[in-house]
Parts: structure tokens; C-alpha cells; sequence
């Protein structure tokens, strides 16, 4: 079902059927236009969390670009008649935008990661992209913060006045964050990319690109964190079958 925004439903999830040169033309309009957007990085975990959880639903199908991330997307998305489709993933976004920023002048900051992975983060992609603009970094703790600490947090963050805000904190967190601090951060974009924060410091090892390509990165990650991914990729079976049922048109359901 295709909505009249351009997004394809995937099991009540709408993703922007694109490839990166669309997405990189999409981030580079949304600062232009310096109005307040956001962007999910969607793999068919989130649209799978997004079956039980309305907010999360909400938040990515009123976000101004939800990319297609994981072959299993993209797969779908060509069977649904878009052929022009590639895969856009946080790592991939985050490496191909950083490049354009640096020729462009746009100021980064990164928000998540244990502590020292964002300004491993920045320090990584300065070097890769000469001219890259990092203006602040930020690793919460893992708790709760006080109303106190987040406001001095947006405060902080405003003053630094970044054309896009990097969000690394995995799904959902990163997405409810992004929402709850809409209205509060002036940024024009705001970008939840998960483990991408992880991939490019290096603390976390990247699956080889043949892997990448033909669909097996999450056995991979599997391979590597397989306590805390293993409910996770339970995911890829699930999916494809609700996939196959609303391509038959027997079960358009999101829940």
C-alpha cells in the first residue's frame, strides 16, 4: 500500500523507498529549509517493535525520512515495485553525510555512546573527512536523567547551534529521545542511528561487506553479541512472513 506521501506501508510502518543520493539530497534540503525534522534509520527490527508499540509507530511514521536499513527492507521494497532502492543504514548515512558536511561547512553533534565512543566518534571521522565541523559531544549515563541535567543538556546543545544532531542510543531510545526533545532543540536535523556510533569509533567490528551486501550482517552481529541480539534477530523469519502475507494481501494488520 503506498501512502500518499510517498512512504511504502511495510506492515503499518511507512519507509521512504530510496537510495543514498536521495537521502543525502533530503538531509542537505532539510538544513537549507533550517525547519526542525528528523530522520529514522529503519531496519525490520523497528518495524517489528513497531507492531507492539504505538508510540514507536507514531514517532517513525510522522519522521520526515525513514530510510530503508537491512537488506530485508530493501528486498521488500523492490517487491513492491521500487527498483530504484538501495539499502541506507545509520553507518552508511553517517559516513556519506559527514562527507558532504565537510565540504559544505555543516556542524555536527553527537549525542549517546558508552563514555568515550562519541569523541572516538568525532575524532575518527574528522580524520576520514578533513573540514568536518564537530561542535559537541555527549555520552549520558545509563539512568534516567534528572529534569535538571536534561535541560542543561538542550541548553548546551542550543548554544552549539549544530546543523544536525546524532543520535546513537539504539531503538527505541534513541527514537523517543529525538521526539521528546522536539520543540526544545533548535537543530534542523535530528538522526537516530544506532549502533553506527559503535562501528565507527571501532569499538564494535563491522561484518565483512559480502555479508553486508547479500543479507547475513545480522548473523554477524549475531555471532558477535549473541546474549543481548538473539530475541532480536528472531525478528527475520517473523518479518518475512508477515511480508509475504500483506504482498498476498491476506493480512494488512500491523499488529
Amino acid at each position: 500500500m503506498q501512502k500518499d506521501n510517498d512512504k511504502l506501508e511495510i506492515l503499518g510502518v511507512g519507509i521512504d523507498p530510496i537510495a543514498m543520493d536521495e537521502a543525502l539530497q533530503k538531509l542537505d534540503d532539510m538544513i537549507l529549509e533550517r525547519k526542525q525534522n528528523y530522520v529514522c534509520v529503519c531496519s525490520n527490527h523497528g518495524i517489528m517493535e513497531s507492531q507492539k508499540d504505538d508510540r514507536l509507530r507514531e514517532i517513525i511514521n510522522s519522521s520526515q525520512m525513514a530510510t530503508p536499513d537491512g537488506m530485508s527492507i530493501v528486498w521488500t521494497c523492490k517487491l513492491f515495485g521500487h527498483s530504484q532502492v538501495n539499502r541506507v543504514c545509520g553507518t552508511e548515512l553517517m559516513l556519506a553525510f559527514s562527507e558532504l558536511s565537510a565540504k559544505k561547512g555543516y556542524t555536527q553533534f553527537y549525542y549517546g555512546g558508552a563514555e568515550g565512543v562519541p569523541e572516538k566518534l568525532a575524532e575518527n571521522l574528522c580524520k576520514k573527512y578533513p573540514g568536518l565541523k564537530v561542535v559537541g559531544t555527549y555520552s549520558p549515563p545509563f539512568r534516567p536523567l534528572t529534569k535538571e541535567e536534561d535541560d542543561a543538556i538542550v541548553e548546551m546543545i542550543n548554544e552549539l547551534n549544530p546543523d544536525v544532531i546524532w543520535v546513537g542510543l539504539g531503538l527505541p531510545k534513541q527514537e523517543f529521545w529525538i521526539n521528546d526533545h522536539l520543540g526544545r532543540i533548535n537543530s534542523p536535523v535530528m538522526i537516530g542511528v544506532g549502533a553506527a556510533f559503535d562501528f565507527i569509533s571501532g569499538k564494535v567490528k563491522r561484518a565483512p561487506e559480502w555479508m553486508q551486501r547479500s543479507g547475513l550482517e545480522w548473523l554477524y552481529r549475531l555471532s558477535q553479541e549473541p546474549k543481548r541480539l538473539w530475541k532480536r534477530n528472531l525478528y527475520h523469519p517473523i518479518f518475512l512472513y508477515k511480508v509475504f502475507l500483506q504482498r498476498m494481501g491476506i493480512n494488512n494488520k500491523h499488529k
